[in-house]
C-alpha cells in the first residue's frame, strides 16, 4: 500500500499522473463531483443563512466508500483536481465526504499534466482556498434559487416541465432580440458598379484589373443612366497611392477564443471543442483549457522562441506577453497552449490532433513577428463623368506570423483581399472591358452561432469560461434555441451591363437567406423569454447578470461575503416570485389572425402543451376548437392568416393503397404519411399539403426498402431478437437492449444461442447506462407530477364539498328580542 494518495477528477488524468510519480503514489480518480444539492425544494436551507444540504451522489456511493479505505491507510492525501473554482469546490467536497484529516492533506494545482508541473505542485502544495470553493457554492445555490423558483411558475403560466435559469435565460433573450431584429428588418436594394479595366504593359501584355465605384445608386434608373453616361468613355489612371502596413497575430488561446476559433475553423460545436480539449489536457498535450488568461510562462516563451528561430529563423521570432482585457481575469493562470512545443503534431484520433494542430499553431504564431504588407490603392478616372472608381491591392512583403497561422472572422460581409494589381503608372490610360451596376440588398444582423453567441457573452461579462459551454448546450436541450439548417429562397435581381459601348439589363436569380448551423430561437423560447423580462425585469437585465459574475469574483478574492451576497438578491427577487404566483397573467404567445373564411370561426396561433398551434374557435362554448401544428421554419409571431388557413388542410386523405387508406399529416415530430397504423416521415424541406398520391408512395415504399435491407436476420425461437444492420455497424436486438457484434464475427453465421449467450455477458457502456438512467429519472418525475397533480385535485374536490357542507348545515341565528 502507497504511503501517498493522490485524488483526481477523471481515470484519464489519474493514468497519465501516475506515469510521473514513483511507488509511493498511488493516484485514484472520484470520477467527477461525488456531492451536490438533491434535486429537493429544501437543498437550500433558506432560513439558516441558505445553508447548502449536499448529499452523496447514489452512483458515486461505492467511489467515496473505496477512497476512503484508501485514505485510512495513507499518510498524506493529495487533492489534485483542477484548479479553476470548480476544481476547488470538488477539492473541498473530497475532503468533507471522506472527513479527512487537515495535518494528512494537501491540495496541489498545475496548470498543464507534465512531469515538471506535477513534481513542483507537490513541492509547493497548499491548503483548500475556501475563497474559490465560496465562489463557487455561491454561483451553485443562487443559480438553484433561480431555477427552483422560477421552473414551478414557468409550469403554471406557461406550460408544465419548462425551466429557467440565470445565465441560460439571458442567453435566449439575446438570441429571440437577435430574431426579431432580423424579422423587423427592411431590406432595401440599391446598385454597386463595378469595372473591369484592361492595363496593357510595355511589353503589350494585357492584364485586368478590378474597380468599384464609391456611389452607391438607389434606384434602377439612376444606376442605368450613370452607365448611359459611360458609353464612349476613354478611362485613365488618376492617382497612385501606396502604403506600408502591418498585421499583428492573436494572442494565444482562451477558452471563450478557443471555441470560437474551432467553430470556424473547424466546424466544430462549443461543447465538442471542449470535449476534445479536456482529453487533450488529461493526456498531457496541453495546459488547462478553462481559462481567460492570455499569460505564457516564461518557460512557454523560451521553447516558443526556441522552435520558431529553429524552423524559420531568427528574423520570424519576436518574444511578447500579452496582457488580458478582461480586469477579473486570473494572469497567474496560462493561456491554453501546448506543453511541449517541440511536438508540432500528436497521437491520438482525427478530432484531437485537428484541434491540437490550432493550439499549436496559434501559439507559435503569437510569439512571431509581425506580417508587412504594401497597400496600393489607384484611382481610376473617365472623360464622360466626374465619377472615381478605386481598385486595391495588396501584397505581403514579409509574412511574418502569416507562415503559420491566421485568425478567422465571423463577419460574413468580409471579403477577400485583392492580390497584386499590373504594373500602374499616373495618366496611363485603361481599356474597358466590361463594366456592370449589380443590384444588391442591405442585410439584417446575422444571426448567431455558437461560436458568436460565445463572443457575445464574453463581451457583455456574462458567464465565465466553465459556463459558456454548459449554457449553449442546456438552451438547445431545453428546446429554447434551435441550431440548425434552413434552406433560402430564391430572389430575383437585376444587373445592367456596358460591353461594347451596348448597355443591356437583365434579370437574374439568387439564393438568399439560407444559414448553415446558426441559432433560431423556438417558439416555446420566445413565449418563455417574454413572460421573464414582462415579470422579472432585474435578472433578465444584461448588465444585472454581468454584475452578479463580478461578485462571484469578488468571494474568490475574499473580497465579498458570500452568503450576504445570496441574501441581496433573493429577498427581492422571492417577494416578486411570489407576486407574479399570485397576480401574473398566463402566457401562451396567442396572436388573433382573423376569421375562418368559409367557416366563421376565429383563427389564431399560440403555444399548446406540445408545441405552437393555429386554432380554430367558434362562438359555441360547447364545441371544442380544432387544432393544426405549425410546419418546420414557422413561428407564432410571424404566421399569417393565409398560412394557417393551409395547415387545416392536414390531414388530407390522398386515397388507397393496398386497400389501405393513405394520409398526410403533421405530427409533433414533423410532417409525416401514414398507412396500414404505419408512420413515414416526410424528408425535410417537402411541404405536406402539397405531396401527391405517388409521392407519398415513393416515401412509403423508400422507407419498405430502408427497413429490408437494415434487417440481417431473425429467429423463429424469439421474434423480438433481429440482427439488424445500423449506423455503427451490425448489432442484435434483444427486446430494449442492443447489442454490438465485434467486428471479426459474421452477423449472419450466428446461431439462436449464441445470442442468448451474448445477451448473458452484455454489459452496457458508460453513455448507454447514463441514457438509461437520464430516461428512468424522467419517468420517475412524470409519474411523481401526476400524482402530485391528483392529489391538489383531490384535496381541492374535498375543500370545495367540505365548504358546501358548511354552507347548508349554517344556522342562522335568532335576533334578540
Amino acid at each position: 500500500m502507497a504511503d501517498n494518495l493522490v485524488i483526481v477528477e477523471s481515470p484519464a488524468k489519474a493514468k497519465t499522473i501516475e506515469n510521473f510519480l514513483g511507488k509511493d503514489f498511488e493516484v485514484k480518480s472520484s470520477y467527477g463531483h461525488i456531492r451536490d444539492l438533491p434535486r429537493k425544494k429544501d437543498a437550500v436551507d433558506i432560513e439558516n443563512a441558505f445553508t447548502p444540504r449536499y448529499e452523496i451522489s447514489k452512483d458515486k456511493e461505492s467511489v467515496v466508500k473505496e477512497l476512503k479505505k484508501l485514505c485510512k491507510n495513507a499518510k498524506t492525501v493529495w487533492l489534485a483536481t483542477d484548479e479553476d473554482r470548480e476544481g476547488e469546490a470538488i477539492a473541498w467536497h473530497l475532503s468533507e465526504a471522506l472527513e479527512l484529516e487537515n495535518k494528512k492533506t494537501k491540495r496541489i494545482v498545475f496548470h498543464e499534466i507534465t512531469k515538471k508541473a506535477i513534481l513542483d505542485s507537490i513541492e509547493n502544495s497548499r491548503s483548500i482556498d475556501m475563497n474559490l470553493v465560496n465562489a463557487q457554492q455561491a454561483r451553485r445555490i443562487l443559480d438553484r434559487l433561480v431555477g427552483f423558483n422560477l421552473s414551478p411558475l414557468l409550469w403554471k403560466k406557461i406550460k408544465p416541465e419548462l425551466s429557467a435559469g440565470r445565465v441560460q435565460s439571458v442567453a435566449v433573450r439575446l438570441i429571440v432580440e437577435r430574431e426579431r431584429e432580423i424579422e423587423a428588418f427592411d431590406v432595401k436594394s440599391f446598385f454597386r458598379v463595378t469595372a473591369m479595366f484592361l492595363v496593357t504593359d510595355d511589353k503589350g501584355k494585357v492584364s485586368t484589373m478590378k474597380a468599384e465605384l464609391s456611389k452607391k445608386y438607389n434606384s434602377e434608373q439612376d444606376a442605368n443612366e450613370f452607365v448611359i453616361s459611360c458609353v464612349g468613355a476613354k478611362f485613365s489612371i488618376k492617382n497612385l497611392e501606396k502604403k506600408p502596413s502591418k498585421k499583428s497575430p492573436a494572442a494565444p488561446f482562451t477558452t471563450s477564443t478557443l471555441q470560437q476559433e474551432a467553430s470556424r475553423k473547424l466546424g466544430y460545436s462549443v461543447a465538442q471543442t471542449m470535449v476534445v480539449a479536456q482529453k487533450l489536457y488529461e493526456a498531457g498535450k496541453i495546459t488547462y483549457m478553462r481559462t481567460d488568461s492570455v499569460n505564457l510562462s516564461d518557460t512557454a516563451l523560451e521553447s516558443a522562441e526556441k522552435q520558431i528561430k529553429s524552423a524559420f529563423g531568427d528574423k520570424y521570432s519576436n518574444r511578447k506577453r500579452y496582457k488580458t482585457k478582461n480586469s477579473s481575469a486570473q494572469e497567474a493562470h496560462e493561456a491554453i497552449r501546448p506543453t511541449d512545443m517541440k511536438e508540432d503534431s500528436i497521437d491520438g484520433d482525427s478530432s484531437q490532433k485537428r484541434l491540437y494542430d490550432l493550439i499549436y499553431k496559434r501559439t507559435l504564431a503569437s510569439q512571431m513577428t509581425d506580417a508587412e504588407l504594401e497597400r496600393t490603392i489607384v484611382h481610376v478616372q473617365n472623360d464622360k463623368n466626374e465619377s472615381i472608381f478605386t481598385a486595391t491591392g495588396e501584397i505581403i512583403t514579409f509574412d511574418g506570423f502569416l507562415k503559420v497561422y491566421l485568425e478567422s472572422t465571423d463577419d460574413e460581409e468580409t471579403e477577400k483581399q485583392s492580390g497584386l494589381l499590373p504594373p500602374l503608372k499616373e495618366g496611363q490610360g485603361v481599356g474597358l472591358d466590361e463594366l456592370l451596376a449589380t443590384e444588391r440588398f442591405s442585410r439584417p444582423p446575422a444571426r448567431y452561432t455558437e461560436a458568436s453567441l460565445v463572443k457575445k457573452l464574453e463581451e457583455l461579462g456574462i458567464g465565465r469560461p466553465s459556463t459558456y459551454a454548459p449554457t449553449i448546450s442546456t438552451v438547445q436541450k431545453r428546446g429554447y434555441v434551435l441550431k440548425e439548417e434552413r434552406e433560402g429562397r430564391e430572389r430575383n435581381y437585376q444587373v445592367i451591363s456596358l460591353k461594347n459601348d451596348k448597355v443591356e439589363t437583365k434579370t437574374n436569380t439568387e439564393i438568399t437567406g439560407a444559414e448553415r448551423n446558426k441559432m433560431f430561437p423556438a417558439d416555446i423560447g420566445r413565449v418563455v423569454n417574454d413572460f421573464l423580462i414582462d415579470n422579472f425585469k432585474n435578472i433578465m437585465q444584461y448588465d444585472f447578470t454581468a454584475n452578479v459574475e463580478k461578485e462571484f469574483d469578488e468571494i474568490a478574492q475574499g473580497d465579498l461575503e458570500w452568503h450576504a451576497m445570496i441574501e441581496e438578491f433573493y429577498t427581492p427577487f422571492s417577494e416578486v416570485v411570489k407576486k407574479t404566483e399570485e397576480h401574473g397573467e398566463r402566457a401562451s404567445g396567442e396572436r388573433q389572425l382573423g376569421i375562418h373564411p368559409k367557416s366563421g370561426k376565429r383563427v389564431s396561433v399560440r403555444i399548446a402543451r406540445f408545441g405552437p398551434v393555429a386554432q380554430l374557435t367558434g362562438d359555441d362554448e360547447e364545441e371544442k376548437p380544432q387544432y393544426a401544428r405549425l410546419k418546420p421554419g414557422q413561428n407564432i409571431e410571424t404566421l399569417t392568416l393565409e398560412e394557417a388557413l393551409e395547415l387545416f388542410k392536414l390531414p388530407r386523405n390522398l386515397g388507397k393503397y393496398e386497400e389501405q387508406d393513405v394520409t398526410v399529416a403533421m405530427g409533433r415530430f414533423g410532417p409525416y404519411v401514414r398507412h396500414k397504423d404505419a408512420f413515414f416521415s416526410v424528408p425535410k424541406g417537402e411541404d405536406p399539403t402539397e405531396i401527391s398520391f405517388d409521392r407519398a408512395i415513393e416515401i412509403i415504399e423508400a422507407k419498405r426498402k430502408a427497413d429490408r435491407e437494415k434487417l440481417i436476420k431473425e429467429f423463429d425461437e424469439n421474434e423480438e431478437v433481429k440482427i439488424l444492420n445500423g449506423r455503427w455497424g451490425p448489432y442484435i436486438s434483444f427486446g430494449k437492449k442492443n447489442i454490438r457484434i465485434p467486428k471479426d464475427t459474421d452477423p449472419k453465421s450466428l446461431s439462436y444461442e449464441q445470442v442468448v449467450e451474448m445477451e448473458k455477458n452484455y454489459v452496457p457502456s458508460r453513455r448507454a447506462a447514463a441514457k438509461k438512467k437520464t430516461a428512468t429519472t424522467a419517468k420517475k418525475k412524470t409519474t411523481a407530477k401526476k400524482t402530485t397533480k391528483k392529489k391538489i385535485t383531490a384535496k381541492k374536490t374535498t375543500t370545495k364539498k367540505s365548504a358546501a357542507k358548511k354552507t347548508t348545515t349554517k344556522k342562522t341565528k335568532p335576533k334578540s328580542s
